[in-house]
C-alpha cells in the first residue's frame, strides 16, 4: 500500500514521534500525519480529533484510501476534551496559534504526567506557548527548526516535569546549550532580532507608562537574543 505524500513540515514533527507511540493527533484535518506514521510502521494505531466535521470526514477519507480505517479512531471534539487519561502517551498539535495550543493543554490536566510525550508545531506566538509550558511545569526536551521560505516552523518536543524558568529572550528563541545541532540556529536567531529591532523602531514614539513599560520588556528581549547570539557564534567558531 502506497503512503501520503507528507511536507517537510509534518515529516518534522513525524521524526519526533516515539516508535510504537500510542497517540493522539488533535485537530487533524486530513489526518496525513497518523497514516504516514501507520503506513511506515512508526505506530500502530492512532486516536484523530478535530473540532469540525468537515475536516473529520477527510480524516476518514484519508485513512480509507490507504486502508488505515481500522487502525484509526475519529473523535468530534474541542481539543483534548474528549480523551481520557492513558488512552495515549504521545499527543501531537500541529498547525495551530501557540496561545490556540497552550489552551488546549490546559484542559486536559491529565498531561501532568512524565509519561506523556508533547509534539507541538505552532503557527505563531511561539513566546506564549514555551512560557506556559515552564510555568506550568513542562521541560522542552527538544526544538527543531524547518525552513519555511525566508522563516522557520519551529517544533516543539516536551514533558512534564524537571521544568526550568526561561528568560524573556529564550520564550522568543528557544534555550541554546553548547554543543547543541541546530544548523538553522544562527539564521533564526538574526530572523528575531530583525524582528524585535523593527519592532522597537515602531516604538520610538512611545509615550504611555504602558507603552513604556512594553517597550522596555521589548529591549531586553532585543538584548538577550544579542547576547544569545554572540554565545552561539562563539560556541560555534571552529
Amino acid at each position: 500500500m502506497h503512503k501520503p505524500e507528507i511536507g517537510p513540515r509534518l515529516r518534522a514533527v513525524a521524526d519526533l514521534v516515539p516508535h510504537g507511540a500510542i497517540l493522539a493527533d488533535v485537530g487533524t484535518d486530513h489526518a496525513y500525519l497518523p497514516v504516514w506514521l501507520i503506513q511506515t510502521g512508526k505506530i500502530s494505531s492512532a486516536i484523530v480529533s478535530d473540532l469540525r466535521e468537515g475536516p473529520l470526514s477527510r480524516a476518514k477519507l484519508t485513512a480509507e484510501q490507504y486502508g488505515c480505517k481500522e487502525k484509526m479512531e475519529f473523535r468530534l471534539c474541542d481539543g483534548l476534551l474528549g480523551f481520557h487519561r492513558d488512552e495515549v502517551n504521545t499527543v501531537v498539535i500541529a498547525g495551530m496559534g501557540g496561545e490556540t495550543i497552550a489552551n488546549i493543554l490546559s484542559q486536559a490536566s491529565w498531561l501532568k504526567n512524565n509519561a506523556v510525550h508533547l509534539i507541538l508545531q505552532p503557527m505563531s506566538t511561539q513566546p506564549e506557548l514555551r512560557h506556559w509550558l515552564w510555568t506550568n511545569g513542562f521541560a522542552i526536551i527538544k526544538e527543531v527548526l524547518n525552513p519555511n521560505g525566508k522563516n522557520f516552523y519551529t517544533i516543539l518536543s516536551a514533558q512534564y516535569g524537571n521544568s526550568v524558568p526561561f528568560t524573556p529572550a529564550e520564550e522568543w528563541a528557544g534555550r541554546q546549550y553548547p554543543g547543541m545541532e541546530a544548523p538553522y540556529r544562527a539564521k533564526y536567531l538574526r530572523l528575531l532580532i530583525q524582528k524585535a529591532d523593527r519592532a522597537l523602531q515602531g516604538m520610538a514614539q512611545a509615550q504611555s507608562k504602558k507603552a513604556a513599560q512594553h517597550k522596555a520588556d521589548l529591549e531586553d528581549i532585543y538584548y538577550g537574543l544579542l547576547r544569545m547570539q554572540e554565545e552561539w557564534e562563539h560556541g560555534n567558531r571552529h
